[in-house]
């Protein structure tokens, strides 16, 4: 089937109104759970084969995320579906207003390699929470995740509602061109700039879930506790997290008890040898590889470096004597390459982070209030946290987005089902008495000053 055609099935479905009621959408969201508790084992065998992730590591940041937004979404449904009262000036009364979310019809979701599954399933808790029909693509570059989708989803989900179309950037171009109601994307900023052009030709909004070089920053606290939540933040999933540290600012004198502390953080999680650790990950294919080898050079190595291609390995690796020019400091890494840079103090670090494009995430750690304060109000970012790093996104009520180079957008919880609606205004008055006769011309003294007492 083609995209068009594909596209008209969904929107004629749309318009039957199927999708609307409640308990249609609940529907859904239960059997969405119910595809992630029975076929968990297919989900998490896909993601080893295409990532090297453990079953334990692809429950936690994949299929539990998914279920927690999942069952958030159900807990609050019938709250975010209820219309809100406006209140209504007097100079209008009689009268009634209120808001009213309506699903906006069938969206794109265009989903990532790196979290193959939660980027697909995540923003689809909000299309359907919403009561919109959906058309997912998965990466091609996930070939085993995006085949388990395309098989395991019209299993479960309403088939005229929802659909997984598997291709790559062929078939991206032909869903990018249709008039869809509204596209999510998850990805690099560089296929962001296509989407959003392609979007534009038809006018469709969009959310863009990028990237960039997320700080972290560490001038106080216990040195030892925050390079075991860097470490976990960067390394999880092979360090292709598009939250995860990308790099490290800290003073002179931190720099290096901190190598040292992420030099024994990473051993402790993996290992003397993470190669042989059934926790660490892979690479997701040799292009992504040798582009990370190239970024080597960029530091004197403290720890890591060893690599085999044939496995996609790269060790988890700590860097120091890094210049803020080099390449490795141009790009988001997307790997486990951690580049340590050294700063005066908290506002050195401040002025770095802002003299460089919005990231995603910032992180700070520190255990001064004062410090805490600073960098949330002076730093600009998708997102902030405090003496930790990528767990904010499990928590379901905490938006999640970019800033600028970053992305345009968010979702999670309510901003989920807030996305894919269109909050419609209603404004409703009786025609019994016709109060507005005060506002029609002419306009004579009378008039004129009772309309400014009561506007």
């Amino acid at each position: 089937m083609s995209a068009a055609d594909l596209l008209a099935d969904h929107k004629q479905y749309f318009h039957t109104g199927v999708t609307r009621p409640a308990e249609w959408r609940r529907r859904q969201l239960q059997s969405l759970l119910q595809l992630l508790t029975e076929r968990e084992d297919a989900l998490t065998d896909a993601l080893e084969k295409d990532l090297g992730k453990s079953r334990t590591e692809a429950f936690i940041s994949e299929v539990a995320v998914v279920r927690a937004e999942t069952d958030y979404a159900l807990k609050h449904l019938d709250r975010w579906m209820t219309p809100a009262k406006v209140s209504v000036p007097l100079g209008l009364q009689p009268a009634k207003a209120w808001t009213q979310p309506r699903p906006l019809g069938t969206v794109l979701i265009i989903g990532p390699w790196n979290y193959p599954l939660q980027l697909v399933l995540a923003p689809l808790v909000g299309a359907l929470a919403a009561g919109n029909t959906a058309v997912l693509k998965p990466s091609e570059l996930a070939l085993a995740t995006s085949s388990v989708l395309a098989e395991l989803v019209p299993q479960y989900l309403d088939r005229s509602a929802v659909t997984v179309v598997e291709g790559g950037v062929d078939v991206s171009t032909d869903l990018l061109a249709q008039p869809f109601d509204y596209i999510f994307y998850t990805g690099g900023e560089r296929v962001g700039k296509i989407v959003m052009k392609a979007a534009s030709e038809h006018l469709t909004p969009v959310t863009l879930e990028l990237g960039g070089k997320s700080p972290a920053v560490v001038v106080g606290g216990d040195l030892k506790a925050a390079a075991r939540r860097i470490a976990y933040g960067k390394f999880m999933n092979a360090a292709q997290t598009c939250v995860a540290p990308d790099y490290i600012l800290t003073t002179p004198a931190a720099a290096p008890a901190l190598a040292l502390a992420l030099s024994e953080a990473v051993r402790e999680f993996y290992g003397s040898d993470p190669q042989t650790s059934g926790d660490y990950g892979r690479i997701i294919n040799e292009h992504h590889f040798d582009r990370l080898v190239k970024l080597l050079d960029g530091g004197t190595v403290v720890t890591g470096g060893r690599h085999e291609r044939s496995e996609r390995y790269i060790e988890p690796t700590i860097l120091r004597d890094v210049d803020p020019a080099s390449p490795l400091m141009q790009e988001e890494i997307f790997g486990p390459l951690l580049p340590i840079l050294e700063v005066e103090d908290l506002d050195d670090a401040i002025r770095f982070i802002g003299e460089r494009p919005h990231p995603l995430a910032a992180y700070l750690f520190s255990d001064r209030d004062e410090h805490l304060d600073a960098f949330t109000e002076q730093v600009k970012a998708g997102g902030i946290a405090h003496n930790v790093c990528t767990i904010q996104l499990a928590v379901p009520g905490l938006p999640f987005g970019g800033v600028g180079a970053s992305g345009t957008g968010s979702y999670h919880g309510r901003q989920s089902f807030d996305t894919f609606s269109h909050l419609q205004p209603v404004f409703s008055k009786p025609t019994a008495v016709d109060t507005l006769r005060l506002a029609y011309p002419p306009f004579g003294a009378l008039k004129r000053k009772l309309l400014r007492r009561l506007l």
